[in-house]
Parts: C-alpha cells; structure tokens; sequence
C-alpha cells in the first residue's frame, strides 16, 4: 500500500484514526442498519415535492412583477436561484431512479426539470452515474476530479489562478456540460463523445434536443419581453443556480478539518471510495435543497428517495463510527461554509503522479499568490 502527499489528521482529537484505512464494516454491514422502509419511493410524495418547487417558482415570478422595485430583485435572484437549484436536485433522483420505480416517470420529470433549467438530462444523468460508480478514484471519477500533478503543472499560471480563484469555481459547471474537465475529454451534448457508450447515443440526442428546444424558447421569449428582463427573470438566477451547483458539490468532496484520501488501482472499492464524501449542514436551505448535504448514504446507496436520507444517515452512524464525519452546525444561514471553501481552494491543488492512496497538496507558490492578494 503506496501513499504520496499523506496528512493524517485526528477526528475529534484521535490522532490515530487514518481514514485511509480500509473500513471494519462492509456495505451490506450498513444496508442491514438502514430500515428497509428508507428504500421504498412513492412516486406521489416524489411528485408533491416538484408541485411544490415549481409553484414557489411561479409565485417568486409573480410577487417580483408585480412589486418590481430595485431592492426586491436582489431577493428574487438569490431565492428563485436557490429554487432552480431545488428543481435541479429533483431532477438528480430521477436519473438515480430515486424518484420513482417508474422509468417512464422518472424520464419524462427529469427531462422537464433538467431541460427548463438547461441541463441535458441523459447526458449528465450518465456522467453523474460514472461518478457514483467510481466516486473517490484519482482517474476514474467524473466529478471535482483532483488533478495529478503532471496535468496541474502543463496548466498555464493564469490557467491555475482562476481554476481557484471565486468565483470562477463556482461558475465552472457550463463548462465542464461542454468541455469536462482538464485531462479528460467529451462534451455532455455530443451523442458521440467517449462518455458514452454506443446504446446510450439516442437518449443523449433527446436529452440534447429538448436543451436546444428550451434555448430557442428562452430567444424567443428575449424577443418578446425584452433581454434585460429576461436576464433579470432568468439569466441571474441561474448564475445563483449554477453558484449553488458547483459550490455543494465542491464541498461534498473537498475540504473537512481534515485531509480525505484518493484511491488508485486496488486500493480502490466501491465502499472505501464512497466513504471519501462529506456531510454538509445547510440549515434553512436543507429541505429546500431536498437534504443533498446528507451525501455519504447518497452515495453509497443513491436509490434511497431524499426525504429518507437524513433518517437513514442517523441509522447507519453506529455502524459507520469515525468513517462518518458529522456536519458542523452553526444556525440557520451555513456562512461557515465559505471559510471550508476557501480554504480548501487555497490548499487542495493537485495529488502525486504515483502512489494508490494520495492526498490532496499544496502548490506553495499559488497559496503565496493568494495570501500576499489577501493580505
């Protein structure tokens, strides 16, 4: 067992814990402590969630056009912002088959709610599917994928900087949907990029048909209200969306009091790579975002519908133990979550070439850039 860039720090002052260990426990250990009810979707309860979201949506549209006065538009954005964001997350149980039993079902929801909000369904749901397949391998995984250190130092400096400089981090996912991320290659819209195999290619031209369709239909509606009204209807708050996106998952897998280990080769499985994710309490936002903080039984099971997470969490702790990282809670509005954020992006650059179990290090020159820019 090889390990370059090690940090081992204590949970709650036990210095001796490595979570790089191989767990005492097997996943089928964690199942059997979950009540088997947590599994079990009801497609109506599924659904009442997406009446809800949507009609917050409409009622958010509405009480802004009809006040429509300066200071009120900075609460639409943030708040019709957080709600795209909802509806995202919704969408994401469909493509996990969370939702529903019904494929048909999930399929059609999570078409509407991906594309309305300019998401190519198929085309993320199946990238989104290769990162719970392999979540925590340094080559396999699909998303926030550290960088080796050979593919950070080809990066331009100017490159560097803005990969960790906000809020640049938190615009990135339009760009991964095209482009994917440094050293990997694809776009999530083309039915012919190596995401993808051979039989996925129609769903991925239907996917990428309905996110033409709902674009042209944006144009369409800048022409008939107006650009600027549409940006401010629309345009900011899915920037807010977006901010949402990347920061959540950003620090689903980033940043704890302590560093979290990468796999390679056979130090990699399923379970010890699952066990790499991270809780985050939202406070307010929690049944907003439909509980996507509670992450670790997420992804070691993401059949389990949302509104059975945080109970099936607190029924797996005891088996978990130290493996499980209990989120720090601080009120209602989760403002320590931009200090993890920054910190993280101003210490978690790369990890080493070589060694099965990596941590992530510090480019110094880039931490001297930001501190001296800080200072």
């Amino acid at each position: 067992m090889k390990r370059e860039g090690e940090q081992i720090h204590g949970i709650h002052g036990q210095e001796d814990f490595d979570p790089s260990a191989p767990p005492p426990f097997r996943i089928g250990d964690i199942r059997a402590a979950i009540p088997k009810h947590c599994l079990i979707k009801n497609p109506w309860r599924s659904m009442s969630y997406v009446f809800r979201d949507v009609l917050v949506i409409f009622t958010l549209v509405g009480a802004v056009l009809y006040f429509d006065n300066w200071y009120i538009w900075p609460f639409y954005w943030v708040a019709q912002g957080t709600m795209f964001w909802a509806l995202f997350v919704l969408g994401h149980d469909c493509g996990h088959g969370s939702f529903s039993d019904n494929g048909t079902l999930n399929t059609i929801v999570g078409h509407i709610l991906h594309s309305s909000i300019l998401v190519p369904y198929h085309g993320w749901r199946i990238s989104h599917k290769t990162h719970h397949q392999n979540h925590g391998h340094v080559e396999k995984d699909e998303s926030w994928v550290p960088l080796p250190e050979k593919i950070y130092r080809s990066l331009e400096i100017k490159t560097r900087i803005l990969r960790f400089t906000l809020p640049f981090p938190l615009l990135a996912y339009p760009l991964y949907l095209w482009y994917r991320s440094p050293g990997k290659e694809g776009s999530h819209f083309n039915p012919y990029s190596d995401l993808f195999s051979p039989k996925e290619r129609k769903l991925v031209m239907i996917s990428t048909a309905c996110w033409v369709l709902v674009t042209f239909l944006l144009g369409y509606l800048c022409f008939l209200i107006s650009p600027i009204q549409m940006l401010k209807l629309y345009g900011v708050p899915h920037l807010i969306f977006v901010a949402w996106l990347d920061g959540v998952t950003y620090l689903h897998h980033h940043g704890y009091e302590q560093k979290l280990p990468w796999y390679r080769a056979e130090e990699w499985n399923y379970l010890r790579g699952g066990l790499t994710t991270v809780d985050r309490d939202y406070g307010l936002f929690n049944n907003i975002h439909h509980d996507i903080g509670t992450h670790v039984i997420h992804h070691l099971f993401p059949q389990i519908p949302h509104y059975h997470l945080v109970e099936a969490t607190e029924a797996a702790k005891a088996v978990l133990g130290r493996y499980y990282r209990e989120p720090k809670k601080s009120g209602p509005i989760p403002f320590h979550l931009l200090k993890i954020l920054l910190t993280s992006l101003g210490e978690d650059h790369f990890v080493s070439d070589t060694g099965d179990i990596v941590y992530y290090q510090t480019d110094e020159a880039l931490y001297n850039f930001f501190k001296t820019k800080s200072a």
